[in-house]
């Protein structure tokens, strides 16, 4: 007997699938795309209306042998990709490689891997979508054609192996531009006044000072801050007006895409990249004990806030069940979507509200646990009743002066009962959530238990982290959500930015890379272009823009750009900036140049002499020579002293007689492997993303490794060899041993 033939992107969807369904159904994955354009060559016909030239995907010869076999016996077709245009794309290659003229070849959605919204969708199949298929095309084609024509030039004239990319240029855009942002800052002092006061009911609370005869006070220096003290020192503190206000606080939408990225970072820490990894392994089935593989929430690439009425009303059951019937209002709430949203698939949302964080938790691990979490906690929270806050806002009088305090105090929790959003490390507390006021009365009169000036200076803008860069993505119109991870991954991956205790800066090569592009290509890494183009895509998924014609739109000013640049682009490689200072190994002068680690000295009598070495720059702008850091250790080849350099991957030694003697050896910590029997030490390394790690300089035969410094020092508590230092947010750290069972810690 014929079964029918599911084709999917991963392994893990179609063993979920497979459970529901049993044996009347074949489900094969593709295991993502099949087909892509070739990877040696451009593989688009720009003369010919931008024809692409698709190639099977290097390994995926066998994956599509097999799908054409099962397809031959097969009564029907149905190819379930990820509904998005990526799945659309995936689906009509594998459609054209079964000759998609076929009438037994359909494409069916599964927005949620759950029996009932598959059978379901297997009973209102489709046929394949063009128009999102041109979309991705258009995406596909237009991000080739950058990368293949713009990338050879940054070759030739800074460096080979760099890329450009349509989108990811213009994140770096935003975080070069922030930093010069921060850079150009001047900060300014002010001064801020506070009274701590009491009333005739406990406890004492703080004002601060806002107004000065009816004007808003400002406070430039501490002579004007100490005159003010002085003066607040000698009144009498008069409580003037009292305000109370009733204020309702709603519960936010359940996730998109972005928010649960920025969420996720605040909360978490996650990565946008190690969300969307979860999440997907989240939407595709997860193995939950005896219950078997299940897919635990809806497809995670949307946009929307929408949520279908089943799932509102199985989460207000659970809430009256077992939060309380005081938390759930009269009717459902729901959520407007805005303008322009595409609505195809609903909010990020657990596909059961009754299988709750508790039940996983043994059975997947904590990141897995923790994201789901979050969703569930959100959504749930999402049909609760609003908080209700009652807030105070008081008025004191102290001669010509006016202070105030404002407070506020949960009167009904309601939906912050179970969620509340983080928010990001620079956003101010909201007024009115300040602290507590204790209960006072109009014409009371306060005692003083003191004034305190404080100092402030006015602060740069904060540097993106990964929340608030995806937030300013998001709210420019730049990418699509989906792609957010990927981005923020490339940035990084090409070393044009690099992460310091969370946040973004831009590197030396970064920034150089971004002048070169806004001089030359100023509307191919302008914010609003790149916006444009994303609103064109979405055009052409809903077929009112042709595909070609966005390219062609695209491509005609872009190359003549690109042929302009070619000739006017400056040649950073072969540029030598003169310097007054003197090789110390030919009397000749250094001049600065451009190489694979950014810009260092060397001679200006090269080939003839190749002495080379790194510099800095001053706050002036000057230049000042990086010495060699002697250790006192002698060469074992040569006898000539090693010095300490920094390559690629850290901190090394090397023969200060280079390029007679090529002696390097790693730079260790002093401290001895941990591991039995190995007679390594533990040195400082690099990742290819530039991240720091301590591992054996016996490696490969050891593998020990570590994120942590190891520390010349035994735990006090266990006598383990060495403790680590363990870094924290916002820069503390602490020392701790790493011994299991031994838990020791100082800060």
């Amino acid at each position: 007997m014929a079964k029918s033939l599911i084709i999917v992107e991963s392994p893990s969807k179609a063993r979920t699938i497979t459970k529901y369904l049993g044996k009347k159904y074949n489900v094969i994955a593709s295991v993502g795309h099949v087909k892509d354009l070739p990877a040696s060559k451009l593989g688009v016909d720009i003369e010919n209306n931008f024809e692409p030239d698709y190639t099977t995907i290097k390994g995926k010869a066998k994956v599509l042998t097999e799908i054409k076999k099962a397809a031959k016996s097969a009564d029907a077709i149905f190819l379930g990709p990820d509904p998005d245009r990526e799945g659309e794309a995936i689906a009509w290659h594998i459609a054209r490689e079964l000759s998609g003229d076929r009438e037994n070849v359909y494409r069916v959605l599964f927005h949620e891997i759950t029996e009932k919204a598959i059978k379901e969708a297997l009973k209102s199949p489709s046929r394949i979508d063009m128009h999102k298929v041109n979309a991705q095309q258009a995406r596909r084609i237009l991000d080739r054609i950058v990368g293949y024509k713009l990338s050879p030039l940054l070759w030739d004239k800074v460096r080979r192996g760099l890329s450009a990319g349509r989108v990811q240029s213009v994140a770096v855009r935003l975080i070069c531009d922030l930093e010069r942002e921060i850079e150009q800052f001047v900060s300014e002092e002010y001064w801020s006044v506070h009274a701590k006061v009491k009333g005739e009911v406990p406890p004492p609370f703080e004002i601060k000072l806002i107004k000065c005869r009816n004007e808003e006070i400002q406070i430039p220096n501490q002579a004007e801050a100490e005159r003010i003290k002085t003066a607040l020192s000698g009144c009498d503190y008069i409580v003037k007006s009292i305000e109370r206000k009733e204020r309702k606080k709603n519960p936010l939408p359940p996730f998109t895409t972005s928010k649960l990225q920025q969420e996720a970072a605040r909360r978490l820490r996650f990565t946008a990249k190690k969300t969307m990894v979860i999440a997907q392994q989240l939407y595709e089935g997860l193995e939950i004990g005896e219950e078997g593989p299940a897919g635990l929430i809806t497809y995670m690439r949307t946009d929307s806030v929408r949520v279908s009425k089943d799932a509102q009303a199985e989460a207000r059951g659970y809430i009256k069940r077992n939060i309380g019937s005081e938390y759930l209002p009269d009717r459902a709430v729901e959520y407007k979507n805005k303008k322009g949203i595409q609505d195809a698939h609903e909010a990020i949302r657990p596909t059961s509200a009754s299988r709750t964080p508790e039940m996983i938790k043994n059975h997947v691990d904590k990141d897995t646990y923790n994201l789901y979490k979050l969703i569930w906690n959100r959504f749930i929270a999402c049909q609760m009743s609003p908080a209700i806050l009652d807030t105070t806002t008081v008025d004191i009088e102290a001669g010509d002066y006016l202070l105030r305090a404002a407070g506020s105090v949960i009167k009904f929790a309601g939906f912050m009962k179970l969620y509340e959003e983080a928010r990001d490390e620079s956003e101010p507390v909201p007024e009115g959530e300040e602290g507590i006021i204790p209960a006072l009365r109009e014409g009371e009169r306060l005692g003083l238990l003191g004034i305190e000036p404080r100092q402030h200076f006015t602060q740069p803008p904060a540097r993106y982290t990964e929340a608030t860069l995806i937030k300013e993505l998001e709210e420019k119109g730049i990418g699509r959500p989906s792609t957010y991870a990927a981005i923020l991954s490339t940035i990084q991956d090409r070393k044009y930015a690099e992460k310091r205790e969370g946040k973004f800066y831009p590197t030396e090569l970064g920034i150089l890379v971004n002048d070169l592009l806004v001089k030359h290509f100023q509307e191919l890494i302008d914010v609003t272009f790149t916006a444009k183009m994303e609103e064109e895509l979405d055009e052409i998924e809903e077929g009112r823009h042709e595909w070609t014609e966005a390219v062609g739109d695209f491509y005609r000013p872009f190359s003549q750009h690109l042929e302009k640049a070619q000739k006017e682009m400056r040649n950073v490689k072969k540029e030598e900036t003169p310097t007054d200072i003197t090789c110390e190994k030919c009397g000749g002068k250094m001049v600065i140049k451009w190489g694979k680690l950014g810009y260092f000295l060397a001679c200006s009598a090269y080939p003839e002499c190749k002495n080379t070495t790194e510099f800095k720059r001053r706050e002036d702008g000057s230049i000042e020579v990086v010495r060699e850091e002697g250790t006192g250790e002698s060469c074992p080849a040569c006898g000539s002293p090693m010095v300490i350099k920094s390559g690629r991957f850290g901190k090394f030694l090397a023969c200060s007689g280079y390029p007679a003697c090529k002696t390097t050896k790693p730079l260790t910590t002093g401290v001895k492997c941990p591991e039995p029997g190995c007679t390594g030490e533990i040195t400082e390394k690099r990742s290819k993303r530039g991240k720091v790690f301590y591992s054996c300089t016996r490696y490969p035969d050891c593998k020990f490794a570590t994120w942590d410094k190891p520390l010349s020092q035994p735990c006090p508590q266990c006598g383990a060899p060495f403790l680590v230092e363990k870094r924290r947010r916002g820069g503390e750290s602490q020392r701790a041993c790493v011994r299991k069972g031994c838990g020791y810690k100082e800060e």
